[in-house]
């Protein structure tokens, strides 16, 4: 599993007419399926008078074919939710789920009209989608002898480490959360900037 990469970081929404149909593409951040379909369940509930609400969520990382759905909600097999699901499964955005709207204009797209129509609505949402960075982080106790608190709050930000919380007794006690990619070469550090003698262990 990648430990960074770019999800949605709020809900956002384009619409376009194609042929007279009117398609309407929500997007948002879904990290599982459990909330992956109750935005699709609210989706529909605004637009339940519409011809189509067509779907497909992956909530992975992306390209993580794991945790996927889709649904051509009536439009014909293959037309709507696969090439929807292909363009998040290319998309570069992980932990996603999109509905795409139509309200019928009259004319009929064709099959490979409406393969080009959904996927192109996905690929619109995305060009204006606005993302974050996700990262994996851990989170750790560490108890130090006073003499090596400076030098090792002086290291933390090599690590993108935070203190969470602080707690002195006999010894020096800190609660951090790092990402997890960096947490190996820390303990490294730490033990051989303490001499061996830091106490790390998991929160």
């Amino acid at each position: 599993m990648a430990d960074r990469y770019r999800i949605p970081s709020d809900f956002h929404r384009v619409e376009e007419s194609i042929k007279r149909s009117r398609f309407i593409t929500s997007m948002d951040h879904a990290p599982d399926a459990e909330s992956a379909r109750a935005f699709i369940s609210r989706i529909k509930a605004e637009f339940p008078d519409a011809t189509h609400n067509c779907w497909a969520y992956a909530s992975g990382p992306p390209g993580d074919t794991a945790v996927v759905g889709l649904s051509d909600d009536g439009e014909p097999s293959g037309t709507a939710g696969k090439p929807m699901l292909n363009m998040l499964l290319h998309g570069e955005v992980g932990e996603i789920a999109v509905v795409v709207t139509r309200y019928f204009g009259g004319t009929k797209l064709g099959t490979g009209g409406l393969v080009r129509a959904y996927s192109g609505m996905v690929k619109l949402g995305f060009e204006t989608l606005p993302t974050k960075e996700m990262v994996e982080t851990t989170t750790r106790s560490v108890t130090i002898p006073y003499q090596s608190v400076t030098l090792f709050k002086r290291m933390l930000p090599d690590f993108e480490a935070e203190i969470l919380t602080e707690e002195f007794t006999d010894t020096a006690g800190f609660t951090l959360e790092m990402p997890e990619e960096h947490l190996g070469k820390f303990i490294d550090r730490l033990t051989e900037l303490t001499d061996g003698r830091a106490n790390i262990s998991e929160k």
